[in-house]
This record gives C-alpha cells, sequence and structure tokens, in this order.
C-alpha cells in the first residue's frame, strides 16, 4: 500500500510540474520603452496550433482601442479579443513557424515564443529571420 502512496505522490507531483512548465495561459505583457504592464494576452492551443488573443487591456483610457494600422480582417477590429499571435507549431523547447500582430502599428511579424522561467515567456517577432527582430518577456499572469 505504501509503494502505491508513493508512486501516486510521485505521478501527482510531476503532473503539476508538467503543467506549470507550458506556455498555455494568460500572460502579462509589458511595454518596451516604460515598462508597464499593457495587457493580458491568453495563449492557447487550437487544432494543433498555438494561438494568443488579447484578454485584458490593463491601460484604462484603451479598452476601446482598434487597431487602426491593421489590413484586412483585422483592420479597425477591437485591440481586445483581438488574436494576435497565430498558428504556432511545437519544435522542441519552443513554438515558431507562426506569426505576431503589433496591434500599434498593424505590422505582422514572423514569430518564435518560448519559456524562460516556469513564468517567463520569451516572445521574439522579427522580418526574415531571427536576428532582425525584438524580443519581449512576459510574465505569467495569476
Amino acid at each position: 500500500m505504501y509503494k502505491i502512496s508513493s508512486i501516486a505522490a510521485v505521478l501527482l507531483i510531476t503532473v503539476s510540474t508538467l503543467s506549470a512548465q507550458t506556455v498555455l495561459g494568460k500572460w502579462k505583457t509589458i511595454d518596451d520603452n516604460t515598462g508597464v504592464a499593457k495587457s493580458i494576452v491568453e495563449i492557447y492551443e487550437q487544432d494543433g496550433k498555438v494561438y494568443g488573443k488579447v484578454a485584458e487591456i490593463l491601460n484604462k483610457d484603451r479598452v476601446d482601442a482598434v487597431c487602426t494600422e491593421c489590413e484586412g480582417k483585422d483592420k479597425d477590429k477591437p485591440i481586445l479579443g483581438l488574436v494576435i499571435i497565430r498558428g504556432l507549431e511545437k519544435d522542441g523547447d519552443e513554438y515558431n513557424g507562426g506569426r505576431i500582430l503589433d496591434p500599434e502599428s498593424g505590422t505582422l511579424y514572423k514569430c518564435y515564443i518560448e519559456l524562460e522561467e516556469k513564468d517567463k515567456l520569451k516572445v521574439r517577432g522579427y522580418v526574415g529571420f531571427s536576428l532582425l527582430g525584438r524580443t519581449q518577456y512576459w510574465l505569467r499572469a495569476e
């Protein structure tokens, strides 16, 4: 009986650790210039790919903002609820092969994301190849 309890405890700890080691969930985005938290992005999986949408805008003056610079189907859509991470696929420790939308400029960039730490997500948007781009670090929202 002790052996079964020990195995169950180890399995529970392993499952808890693995679930904490995922890019899925809610992440707080940080403004590059001011260091102030801007929004909460919810990263989720759909049809085997990873997406992220703006779940909350933290600046109350920007809650009703729309993506005026976006093109196509995103033009003039509310930023709140907008899918900004699109179609990433797991590749080892990172997710890549998709795009990220900057709602401020309306620009779509190639993208990859990976966990730096349990509660710190590296988000890299780039043009062409990954050396020409910008990296942000998002913090897990609670």
